[in-house]
Protein backbone atom coordinates (compact mmCIF):
# COMPACT_ATOMS: atom_id res chain seq x y z
CA UNK A 1 0.00 0.00 0.00
CA UNK A 2 1.43 3.42 -0.88
CA UNK A 3 2.00 6.31 1.65
CA UNK A 4 -1.31 8.20 0.43
CA UNK A 5 -3.11 5.05 1.06
CA UNK A 6 -1.27 4.20 3.85
CA UNK A 7 -2.15 7.14 5.48
CA UNK A 8 -5.83 7.16 3.99
CA UNK A 9 -5.97 4.31 5.91
CA UNK A 10 -4.91 5.65 9.61
CA UNK A 11 -7.83 8.03 8.81
CA UNK A 12 -10.01 5.62 8.27
CA UNK A 13 -8.64 3.86 11.94
CA UNK A 14 -10.08 6.93 13.52
CA UNK A 15 -13.21 6.53 11.91
CA UNK A 16 -13.35 2.73 12.75
CA UNK A 17 -12.24 3.20 16.28
CA UNK A 18 -14.63 5.63 16.96
CA UNK A 19 -17.75 3.48 15.41
CA UNK A 20 -16.70 -0.29 16.12
CA UNK A 21 -15.11 -0.11 19.62
CA UNK A 22 -15.32 1.90 22.83
CA UNK A 23 -14.42 -0.97 25.25
CA UNK A 24 -11.04 -0.32 27.36
CA UNK A 25 -8.94 -2.06 24.60
CA UNK A 26 -9.80 0.12 22.01
CA UNK A 27 -10.15 3.26 24.31
CA UNK A 28 -6.49 3.01 25.08
CA UNK A 29 -5.46 2.40 21.10
CA UNK A 30 -7.47 5.57 20.46
CA UNK A 31 -5.13 7.40 22.77
CA UNK A 32 -1.92 5.60 21.43
CA UNK A 33 -3.15 5.97 18.08
CA UNK A 34 -0.88 9.04 16.65
CA UNK A 35 2.57 6.91 18.17
CA UNK A 36 0.93 3.63 16.36
CA UNK A 37 -0.20 5.69 13.16
CA UNK A 38 3.96 6.54 13.29
CA UNK A 39 5.26 3.07 13.31
CA UNK A 40 2.83 1.62 10.95
CA UNK A 41 3.70 4.38 8.28
CA UNK A 42 7.92 4.20 9.15
CA UNK A 43 7.27 0.61 8.35
CA UNK A 44 6.24 1.59 4.35
CA UNK A 45 8.78 4.58 4.40
CA UNK A 46 11.30 4.58 6.77
CA UNK A 47 11.41 8.13 7.42
CA UNK A 48 14.37 10.28 7.63
CA UNK A 49 14.91 11.67 11.11
CA UNK A 50 13.69 15.38 9.37
CA UNK A 51 10.64 13.59 8.42
CA UNK A 52 9.94 11.52 11.49
CA UNK A 53 9.99 14.81 14.10
CA UNK A 54 7.60 16.58 11.20
CA UNK A 55 4.99 13.09 10.89
CA UNK A 56 5.09 12.62 14.70
CA UNK A 57 3.64 16.28 14.99
CA UNK A 58 1.59 15.86 12.23
CA UNK A 59 -0.08 12.81 13.42
CA UNK A 60 -0.58 14.39 17.17
CA UNK A 61 -2.76 17.27 15.87
CA UNK A 62 -4.53 15.36 13.34
CA UNK A 63 -5.12 13.03 16.35
CA UNK A 64 -5.99 15.87 18.80
CA UNK A 65 -8.85 17.65 15.89
CA UNK A 66 -10.12 14.33 15.47
CA UNK A 67 -10.69 13.89 18.90
CA UNK A 68 -12.03 17.81 19.45
CA UNK A 69 -14.20 17.47 16.09
CA UNK A 70 -15.20 14.06 15.13
CA UNK A 71 -15.52 12.56 18.15
CA UNK A 72 -18.72 14.41 19.15
CA UNK A 73 -20.38 13.81 16.00
CA UNK A 74 -19.80 9.86 15.83
CA UNK A 75 -21.89 10.31 19.71
CA UNK A 76 -24.53 11.77 17.40
CA UNK A 77 -23.91 9.03 14.56
CA UNK A 78 -24.10 6.20 17.30
CA UNK A 79 -27.17 7.44 18.75
CA UNK A 80 -29.34 7.82 15.46
CA UNK A 81 -28.38 4.03 15.51
CA UNK A 82 -29.13 3.31 18.60
CA UNK A 83 -32.47 4.23 17.83
CA UNK A 84 -32.74 1.93 14.91
CA UNK A 85 -31.72 -1.00 16.83
CA UNK A 86 -35.13 -2.25 18.44
CA UNK A 87 -37.33 -2.35 14.74
CA UNK A 88 -36.43 -3.96 11.92
CA UNK A 89 -34.48 -2.05 9.26
CA UNK A 90 -34.05 -1.69 5.10
CA UNK A 91 -30.89 -1.54 3.64
CA UNK A 92 -31.40 2.26 2.87
CA UNK A 93 -31.04 2.72 6.51
CA UNK A 94 -27.89 0.97 6.77
CA UNK A 95 -26.17 2.64 3.98
CA UNK A 96 -27.19 5.88 5.17
CA UNK A 97 -25.18 4.85 8.13
CA UNK A 98 -22.40 3.42 5.72
CA UNK A 99 -22.54 6.92 4.01
CA UNK A 100 -22.50 9.23 7.16
CA UNK A 101 -19.17 7.48 8.21
CA UNK A 102 -17.14 8.47 4.80
CA UNK A 103 -18.52 11.25 4.67
CA UNK A 104 -16.43 12.00 8.32
CA UNK A 105 -13.54 10.36 6.43
CA UNK A 106 -13.57 12.43 3.74
CA UNK A 107 -13.59 15.34 6.71
CA UNK A 108 -10.53 14.15 8.20
CA UNK A 109 -8.67 13.50 5.20
CA UNK A 110 -9.11 16.68 4.15
CA UNK A 111 -8.23 18.53 7.40
CA UNK A 112 -5.04 15.98 6.62
CA UNK A 113 -4.06 16.68 3.15
CA UNK A 114 -1.97 19.17 3.97
CA UNK A 115 0.22 17.13 6.03
CA UNK A 116 0.28 14.45 3.48
CA UNK A 117 0.89 16.85 0.47
CA UNK A 118 4.45 18.32 3.00
CA UNK A 119 5.30 14.89 3.59
CA UNK A 120 4.72 13.19 -0.36
CA UNK A 121 6.88 16.10 -1.00
CA UNK A 122 9.80 15.02 0.86
CA UNK A 123 10.14 11.17 -0.28
CA UNK A 124 13.14 10.13 -1.86
CA UNK A 125 13.91 7.66 -4.51
CA UNK A 126 14.88 5.08 -1.91
CA UNK A 127 11.41 5.36 0.01
CA UNK A 128 9.54 4.80 -3.68
CA UNK A 129 11.67 1.63 -3.92
CA UNK A 130 10.72 0.95 -0.28
CA UNK A 131 6.92 1.46 -0.99
CA UNK A 132 6.92 -0.90 -3.57
CA UNK A 133 8.81 -3.49 -2.50
CA UNK A 134 6.08 -3.44 0.90
CA UNK A 135 3.10 -3.53 -0.98
CA UNK A 136 3.93 -6.08 -3.30
CA UNK A 137 4.47 -8.32 -0.24
CA UNK A 138 1.10 -7.18 0.96
CA UNK A 139 -0.09 -8.04 -2.41
CA UNK A 140 1.12 -11.55 -1.60
CA UNK A 141 -0.56 -12.04 1.32
CA UNK A 142 -3.45 -10.98 -0.28
CA UNK A 143 -3.55 -13.57 -2.88
CA UNK A 144 -2.63 -16.22 -0.43
CA UNK A 145 -5.50 -15.49 1.74
CA UNK A 146 -8.30 -15.07 -0.54
CA UNK A 147 -7.08 -15.46 -4.30
CA UNK A 148 -5.04 -18.34 -3.99
CA UNK A 149 -7.18 -20.66 -2.01
CA UNK A 150 -10.62 -23.29 -3.08
CA UNK A 151 -13.64 -20.93 -2.97
CA UNK A 152 -14.75 -23.00 -0.03
CA UNK A 153 -12.10 -22.11 1.75
CA UNK A 154 -12.70 -18.21 1.58
CA UNK A 155 -16.12 -18.68 2.34
CA UNK A 156 -15.71 -20.45 5.41
CA UNK A 157 -12.77 -17.53 6.16
CA UNK A 158 -15.29 -15.01 5.46
CA UNK A 159 -18.05 -16.00 7.14
CA UNK A 160 -15.81 -16.45 10.49
CA UNK A 161 -15.45 -12.98 10.09
CA UNK A 162 -18.67 -11.69 9.82
CA UNK A 163 -19.80 -13.81 12.32
CA UNK A 164 -17.25 -12.58 15.04
CA UNK A 165 -18.81 -8.99 13.81
CA UNK A 166 -21.73 -9.47 14.37
CA UNK A 167 -21.55 -11.52 17.50
CA UNK A 168 -19.58 -8.22 18.84
CA UNK A 169 -23.10 -6.42 18.33
CA UNK A 170 -25.98 -8.70 19.21
CA UNK A 171 -24.02 -11.05 21.20
CA UNK A 172 -24.25 -15.19 20.25
CA UNK A 173 -26.02 -15.64 17.53
CA UNK A 174 -28.40 -19.20 17.40
CA UNK A 175 -28.00 -21.66 14.23
CA UNK A 176 -30.71 -20.35 12.26
CA UNK A 177 -29.55 -16.74 12.20
CA UNK A 178 -25.46 -18.48 11.23
CA UNK A 179 -27.43 -20.17 8.31
CA UNK A 180 -28.36 -16.67 7.11
CA UNK A 181 -24.94 -15.24 7.51
CA UNK A 182 -23.66 -18.83 5.56
CA UNK A 183 -26.26 -18.40 2.79
CA UNK A 184 -25.21 -14.33 2.41
CA UNK A 185 -21.67 -15.30 1.88
CA UNK A 186 -22.42 -18.36 -0.34
CA UNK A 187 -24.27 -15.75 -2.81
CA UNK A 188 -21.95 -12.64 -2.40
CA UNK A 189 -20.32 -11.69 -5.44
CA UNK A 190 -17.03 -11.55 -3.71
CA UNK A 191 -14.06 -12.24 -5.88
CA UNK A 192 -10.77 -12.08 -4.59
CA UNK A 193 -8.95 -11.92 -7.85
CA UNK A 194 -11.23 -8.48 -9.26
CA UNK A 195 -10.52 -7.28 -5.73
CA UNK A 196 -6.61 -7.80 -5.83
CA UNK A 197 -6.62 -6.26 -9.53
CA UNK A 198 -8.43 -2.85 -8.09
CA UNK A 199 -6.16 -2.71 -4.86
CA UNK A 200 -2.79 -2.95 -7.50
CA UNK A 201 -4.74 -0.23 -9.78
CA UNK A 202 -5.49 2.15 -6.73
CA UNK A 203 -1.63 1.71 -5.87
CA UNK A 204 -0.53 2.12 -9.15
CA UNK A 205 -2.37 5.51 -9.26
CA UNK A 206 -1.08 6.59 -5.87
CA UNK A 207 2.27 6.02 -6.99
CA UNK A 208 1.83 7.99 -9.59
CA UNK A 209 0.43 11.12 -8.00
CA UNK A 210 3.13 10.59 -5.29
CA UNK A 211 6.34 10.48 -7.63
CA UNK A 212 4.41 14.16 -9.41
CA UNK A 213 4.03 15.53 -6.26
CA UNK A 214 7.80 14.74 -4.92
CA UNK A 215 9.54 15.46 -8.82
CA UNK A 216 7.54 18.45 -9.94
CA UNK A 217 6.62 21.93 -8.95
CA UNK A 218 3.17 22.48 -8.27
CA UNK A 219 0.95 24.58 -6.45
CA UNK A 220 -0.60 23.71 -3.37
CA UNK A 221 -4.02 24.33 -5.22
CA UNK A 222 -2.49 21.89 -7.37
CA UNK A 223 -1.27 19.35 -5.11
CA UNK A 224 -4.41 19.41 -2.98
CA UNK A 225 -6.43 18.90 -6.35
CA UNK A 226 -4.12 15.30 -7.10
CA UNK A 227 -4.85 14.98 -3.84
CA UNK A 228 -8.43 14.96 -4.02
CA UNK A 229 -8.67 13.15 -7.36
CA UNK A 230 -7.34 10.28 -6.12
CA UNK A 231 -9.47 9.59 -3.23
CA UNK A 232 -11.94 10.30 -5.46
CA UNK A 233 -11.05 7.70 -7.95
CA UNK A 234 -10.64 5.47 -4.87
CA UNK A 235 -14.47 6.36 -3.80
CA UNK A 236 -15.17 5.72 -7.57
CA UNK A 237 -12.94 4.18 -9.83
CA UNK A 238 -12.54 5.56 -13.47
CA UNK A 239 -13.80 2.16 -15.28
CA UNK A 240 -17.74 1.93 -15.11
CA UNK A 241 -17.66 -1.78 -14.75
CA UNK A 242 -15.44 -1.64 -11.64
CA UNK A 243 -17.41 1.54 -10.43
CA UNK A 244 -20.44 -0.48 -10.46
CA UNK A 245 -19.09 -3.30 -9.20
CA UNK A 246 -17.70 -1.56 -6.38
CA UNK A 247 -21.37 -0.42 -5.55
CA UNK A 248 -22.88 -3.45 -6.00
CA UNK A 249 -20.16 -5.22 -2.59
CA UNK A 250 -21.94 -1.93 -0.61
CA UNK A 251 -25.41 -2.32 -1.42
CA UNK A 252 -24.94 -6.02 -0.76
CA UNK A 253 -23.51 -5.42 2.88
CA UNK A 254 -26.22 -3.09 3.36
CA UNK A 255 -28.59 -5.68 2.27
CA UNK A 256 -26.67 -8.46 4.46
CA UNK A 257 -26.41 -6.25 7.00
CA UNK A 258 -30.60 -5.15 7.63
CA UNK A 259 -31.33 -8.66 6.87
CA UNK A 260 -29.12 -10.31 9.72
CA UNK A 261 -30.70 -7.49 11.91
CA UNK A 262 -33.94 -8.29 10.98
CA UNK A 263 -33.62 -12.21 11.52
CA UNK A 264 -32.04 -10.73 15.55
CA UNK A 265 -34.88 -11.60 18.41
CA UNK A 266 -35.78 -8.72 20.70
CA UNK A 267 -32.88 -9.59 23.66
CA UNK A 268 -30.49 -10.09 20.79
CA UNK A 269 -31.36 -6.32 19.55
CA UNK A 270 -31.23 -5.16 23.71
CA UNK A 271 -27.65 -6.37 23.95
CA UNK A 272 -27.17 -4.00 20.47
CA UNK A 273 -28.67 -1.21 22.13
CA UNK A 274 -26.58 -1.48 25.53
CA UNK A 275 -23.12 -1.75 23.73
CA UNK A 276 -24.21 0.93 21.46
CA UNK A 277 -24.83 3.16 24.61
CA UNK A 278 -21.99 1.80 26.15
CA UNK A 279 -20.04 3.23 22.80
CA UNK A 280 -21.43 6.56 23.03
CA UNK A 281 -20.33 7.17 26.79
CA UNK A 282 -17.02 6.04 26.24
CA UNK A 283 -16.86 7.78 23.23
CA UNK A 284 -17.71 10.82 25.19
CA UNK A 285 -15.20 10.50 27.65
CA UNK A 286 -12.60 10.13 24.74
CA UNK A 287 -13.56 13.62 23.38
CA UNK A 288 -13.44 15.32 26.86
CA UNK A 289 -9.70 13.66 27.16
CA UNK A 290 -7.36 16.83 25.78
Amino acid sequence: MTTVARLRRIIGLLALAAVLGACSAIKLGYNNLDDLAYWWLDRYVEFSDEQALRVRDDLARLHLWHRTNELPRFVELLHGVEELAPGDVTSAHTCAVFTQVVERLHATAEQASPAMITFAMSLTPEQFQHLERKYARNNDEYRKEWVRPEPEEVADKRFKLFLDRSESIYGSLDEPQRAVLRRQVGQSMFDGQRLLAERMRRQRDALQVLRKLATERVSFGEARSMLRGYFARVQEPPDPAERRYQQDLIEEGCRNFASLHNSTTPAQRQVAVRRLRAYQRDLGELAGQQ
